[in-house]
């Protein structure tokens, strides 16, 4: 990720939930339907980069024996936490960490990259995207979601993201769902 770690602290001081992760109708239903959408019925493992407040978090831990999710901004973190311990939900884990800093696992057999690699440039998405992949099992589940407008903060759009996910020779599309907000891919690795 390109975007320095300060952004994101500095979005977090002003806002407990800066893009209304936890209240907004289009975050609510994109989560859903991220879930509906993921084609095994149970995961083992599932890896959840750039939690934030920790709302599909805690959806994606009804369906998997273990979630570990991370986010870079401590407070973010923290919220995500404690969401979960109000929840009961002791499957799911998060801390405070980059996308690639060590996990307790050496693999997942599910992946969820949800609004966050378009704070990426378009030259470094392939290597971000090998370096996550070398964590799903052979067999695994990507599901990739993410918003289709512009922002001076994103370093391409989630049309490069989306289109960086296609030309993947290690990853084949299972399902593919467009509205005019987003783009909700599911892959198998």
């Amino acid at each position: 990720m390109s975007t320095p770690g300060h952004y994101f602290e500095s979005m977090y001081a002003d806002s407990t939930d800066p893009w209304d992760f936890a209240t907004a109708w289009y975050e609510l239903r994109r989560y859903g339907l991220i879930v509906a959408s993921l084609p095994e019925q149970r995961y083992r493992v599932c890896f959840e980069p750039a939690c934030s407040v920790g709302v599909l978090t805690e959806m994606l831990a009804a369906r998997c024996d273990e979630v570990h999710a991370v986010d870079v901004v401590d407070t973010a973190a923290e919220q995500a936490r404690r969401r979960l311990d109000r929840a009961g939900l002791s499957n799911a884990h998060v801390r405070t960490a980059d996308a690639l800093d060590p996990w307790p696992h050496a693999t997942c057999d599910l992946l969820v990259l949800s609004e966050f690699l378009y704070y990426t440039p378009v030259d470094g998405l392939d290597d971000l995207l090998t370096d996550l992949l070398r964590l799903l099992e052979p067999g695994g589940t990507v599901a990739a979601c993410h918003w289709l407008g512009r922002s001076s903060d994103h370093a391409c759009t989630g049309e490069d993201v989306h289109a960086a996910l296609a030309e993947r020779g290690d990853l084949t599309l299972l399902s593919h769902h467009r509205e005019e907000g987003f783009i909700l891919q599911i892959f198998r690795r």
